[in-house]
């Protein structure tokens, strides 16, 4: 089957395809990421990851593939103290997210799969799905492109601004990042298992971004990044084959 990308084709043409394709949304985010990385490191990175898994599945999938345009603005409130950011609230990224649902939906689209680039966005890709899902008789799938490779990676996912990310971009656009300085020592951030803790003095304390980032590599983002499309890609495969 083939990829169409919705912002290149017309009214009449998405609309031939919409019923029975699957739409791909990148969702990411403007923000700061530390002193070394590019603000659209989020937004770079879902959207190249859904183009990839796209094109990838578009090999041997029984649906074609609508790549819609990622959406470029999260929740992203807690980065704002650092400067760099383009935010949403959290109750407007929600509507937004759901807004662009329901649009699918009107458009003769039946099925979305929304692909998260911000981990501030978890809750926002939630509940929107939910309320799309109830309202407008949408099939809404979300993939946290990182949990495709969180259980076997050696190094913190996704962290924020740290050695993954860093590696990623290294990988995909070296110039959008910076050298990295060192850290003599990493800033304690308590953690309980099982609890999710919404502290905005932890993002103070370790300078807004986490882990080690000098550690980056662009072989290392590569082969991060070729397991992701892959798994992402095996992921669009299956939901096509859902009613």
């Amino acid at each position: 089957m083939s990829v169409f990308n919705w912002s290149d084709r017309t009214r009449a043409e998405l609309g031939a395809v919409l019923p029975e394709a699957l739409v791909v949304l990148p969702f990411g985010a403007t923000e700061q990421h530390g002193p070394h990385l590019a603000t659209g490191t989020d937004a770079l990175m879902a959207a190249t990851i859904a183009q990839r898994a796209a094109e990838r599945a578009a090999v041997s999938c029984q649906r074609d593939l609508v790549l819609a345009p990622c959406l470029p603005f999260g929740a992203s409130d807690h980065h704002l103290p650092f400067g760099g950011t383009l935010s949403l609230t959290t109750e407007v990224a929600v509507a937004v997210l759901t807004d662009l649902a329901r649009s699918v939906a009107a458009c003769g689209g039946r099925r979305l799969v929304v692909v998260n680039g911000h981990g501030g966005n978890q809750g926002v890709c939630h509940a929107a799905a939910a309320a799309a899902s109830a309202r407008h008789g949408l099939s809404v799938s979300i993939v946290h492109y990182w949990n495709l490779v969180a259980d076997r990676s050696p190094v913190p996912v996704p962290g924020h601004a740290g050695e993954f990310e860093t590696s990623l971009v290294l990988s995909v656009d070296p110039e959008l990042a910076r050298r990295p300085v060192e850290r003599t020592a990493l800033p304690e951030t308590p953690a309980l298992p099982g609890v999710d803790v919404h502290n905005q003095g932890d993002w103070l304390r370790i300078d807004g971004y986490t882990d080690r980032p000098e550690r980056a590599s662009a072989g290392s983002g590569s082969k991060w990044l070729d397991e992701i499309v892959a798994a992402l890609a095996d992921r669009l495969l299956a939901l096509a084959e859902l009613p």
